[in-house]
């Protein structure tokens, strides 16, 4: 986020720079003249188009500087910053392209009047951005994630990281970013609604005495628990016996978190047992191999 709000801030300083320089030219002689019909289009008109669009550039990027640096920590006031950033892009496009038209002599109005809307729209193959649009637009208001929520779409797990008026970007843990179409969204899972729970299974030898180590293993859940608050919502649950393997009895452990302490929740459960088992007396065993000779 910090790079993002440097380089808004880089391409706002060289916007300024070159509307500076273009006003600076606005002021200079006449440079040559083409005359079609309505449309005329000469040296001052040249320059009135450079200094409108970059003028509306500096605006944009003005804006956008300003929205990115709030840093909230309600994901839904963060999406709805990321949907106005989102949608100046598209603002500035059409004003540049409608205020062009009309330095440069042509009738914007008379223009969309003849033409329609809808003819604008089919013309454009536009169908796909209202879609994403529209779907995106209802998203939003119905709430069904925002940034920063842990999502999964598609298998693909990660945390919102931008909404926009066309696409959603997903980063994972690896920082791997996935940008989705708002209308290609089918069905998401938002995985920050509700805790998630760690799941923690142990191998323990068949000789140990189970009934002897379900008898000490509340207080070990409360001193795990006790070690662990800023992650652990609830002390964690023994669930009982989940399997009897070949070698081994597994027991099932599990631990509620948020939805970012996931997997980090498992390894410390993982580490905190075992080293509680070494204490109470159990040692984790380890694959063995039965050679048998002749």
């Amino acid at each position: 986020m910090e790079n993002k709000s440097k380089s808004r801030l880089i391409r706002l300083i060289i916007s300024l720079v070159v509307l500076g320089a273009l006003i600076g030219i606005g002021y200079a002689a006449d440079l040559f003249s083409f005359n079609f019909d309505s449309i005329k289009i000469d040296g001052k008109v040249i320059v009135r188009l450079l200094i409108m669009i970059f003028g509306v550039i500096v605006v944009e990027s003005l804006l956008s500087f300003i929205l990115s640096v709030p840093k909230p920590q309600k994901h839904r006031a963060r999406s709805l910053l990321s949907i106005i950033a989102s949608l100046l892009k598209y603002v500035a496009a059409i004003v540049i392209i409608c205020w062009g038209l009309h330095i440069i002599g042509v009738n914007v109005s008379t223009i969309v009047a003849s033409v329609g809307i809808l003819a604008l729209v089919v013309g454009f193959s536009a169908e796909s951005l209202i879609a994403d649009v529209v779907t995106g637009a209802f998203m939003i208001f119905e709430n069904q994630y925002n940034v920063g929520d842990i999502v999964e779409i598609d298998g693909f797990r990660g945390t919102v990281t931008n909404i926009g008026i066309r696409t959603t970007s997903i980063t994972d843990p690896g920082d791997n970013v996935k940008i989705v179409n708002n209308s290609a969204i089918k069905t998401i899972l938002n995985r920050s609604d509700k805790l998630s729970r760690s799941v923690s299974d142990i191998a323990i030898p068949y000789g140990t005495d189970l009934e002897k180590l379900e008898a000490g293993i509340p207080a070990l859940m409360e001193e795990i628990y006790n070690n662990h608050l800023d992650m652990m919502k609830l002390p964690p649950k023994y669930l009982g016996v989940q399997q009897l393997a070949d070698s081994s009895v597994v027991l099932r452990f599990v631990v509620n978190v948020d939805e970012k302490d996931l997997y980090s929740g498992a390894r410390v459960l993982n580490h905190d047992l075992l080293l509680g088992f070494r204490k109470l007396g159990v040692e984790c065993p380890f694959p063995q191999i039965d050679v048998h000779t002749n």
